[in-house]
């Protein structure tokens, strides 16, 4: 039997919508749960809320049941301290719904370990936010192929007048050369222009603090793959992605992440010719997440692999079409690498192309082989 709610909060936990909860870790009940609780499960009564536990973890997708349990053990330690996010589906026929569980550790006189929080739904917010995600992800992709599509012509036009102001060269017509420096000035302005909009992106996301959720990173990466395959013709390479397991989850922040991989992708269209192949490969290993993106471009001088990711690096280049760089992305890469835990590094051969490697945590809770 579930115990009252204490005075003098009884009338507040009771007429709210939140679900207010007190579990009692060393017996491992419920013993309070608020009114809601027939709001957010229907169907279920709350004085049989400590009994329906076990049922109610079978509302979760079998990929995350593992996840809850160890969140929930890492909570009753006072290990965890983030808000936790939960999908619940009680019927196949049902979309999923987002629960999110925000709970802290107390106790009671005599020493035992309660957990006392609220569990709201908050479906229409998560999928606004994943909604979002998932276009922004599309719309960075979007960005960086037009870029490298809208550059080209401007480079040509560019190569152009200078072949042509070589060829008038003798006729000492300042009219002429001056239209020919005009032409020039304005295709390197626009290819900087364009450049510039989209580095500008990239370049303010390192300043924002990580906001983390668990991700499914084979599914994020084939959004994007997919998006850059669409436009293969338009940058005349061909992309493909290689995951060593079907799913893989990551605790990391979705947009910058994804920021940190099409910055890698726009590396590598770049410094590879056309017809050639860039991949993108994610790896579950025992305590490491492994993604990497290979090309077969022409590679990296040995003598600028040690400066690589320096601030203003000496090792900047411009693209096969001219494209500028800053020197400022590496940094920014390894920056937004490291707040995510992990590690970024590179190998490269000189006309045999580049593979950029980035070791991310394991620290989200893997599915079942």
């Amino acid at each position: 039997m579930l115990a009252p709610s204490p005075e003098p909060f009884h009338y507040l936990l009771e007429g709210s919508r939140q679900t207010s909860f007190i579990y009692n870790v060393s017996i491992g009940e419920l013993v309070y749960v608020s009114a809601a609780y027939e709001q957010l499960f229907p169907g279920h009564r709350r004085e049989d809320a400590s009994a329906d536990l076990p049922h109610l973890l079978s509302y979760l997708p079998a990929d995350d049941q593992a996840y809850a349990r160890q969140c929930f053990a890492e909570l009753a330690h006072g290990q965890l301290h983030d808000d936790l996010l939960l999908r619940v589906q009680p019927r196949p026929d049902q979309p999923p719904r987002w629960l999110c569980v925000r709970a802290h550790r107390g106790a009671t006189p005599e020493g035992q370990v309660l957990l006392a929080g609220t569990v709201d739904d908050v479906t229409v917010e998560q999928e606004y936010i994943r909604n979002a995600d998932k276009y922004m992800a599309k719309k960075n992709t979007t960005l960086e192929i037009l870029s490298h599509d809208l550059a080209g012509p401007f480079n040509m036009l560019q190569q152009l007048a200078e072949f042509i102001g070589e060829k008038t060269q003798a006729l000492n017509d300042p009219q002429v050369e001056k239209l020919i420096r005009v032409m020039q000035d304005t295709c390197r302005d626009s290819v900087n222009l364009i450049r510039d909009f989209v580095d500008g992106e990239f370049m303010e996301s390192a300043s924002v603090e990580l906001k983390r959720a668990r991700v499914e990173l084979v599914l994020a990466l084939r959004q994007i793959m997919e998006t850059y395959q669409q436009g293969e013709h338009l940058v005349a390479k061909r992309f493909s992605l290689r995951a060593a397991q079907p799913k893989v989850f990551v605790e990391i922040d979705h947009n910058k992440f994804l920021q940190v991989i099409n910055n890698l992708m726009s590396n590598a269209i770049k410094f590879t010719r056309e017809g050639g192949h860039i991949v993108v490969s994610v790896e579950q290993q025992a305590q490491h997440v492994l993604v990497a993106v290979a090309d077969d471009g022409i590679g990296i001088p040995a003598e600028l692999l040690p400066v690589l990711f320096d601030r203003f690096t000496k090792a900047r280049r411009p693209g096969l079409r001219g494209e500028k760089t800053t020197g400022l992305g590496m940094h920014l890469i390894q920056t937004l690498v490291r707040l995510h835990g992990g590690t970024i590094w590179v190998e490269s051969e000189e006309n045999r192309g580049t593979t950029f490697y980035i070791q991310l945590p394991n620290s989200a809770v893997q599915p079942a082989e």
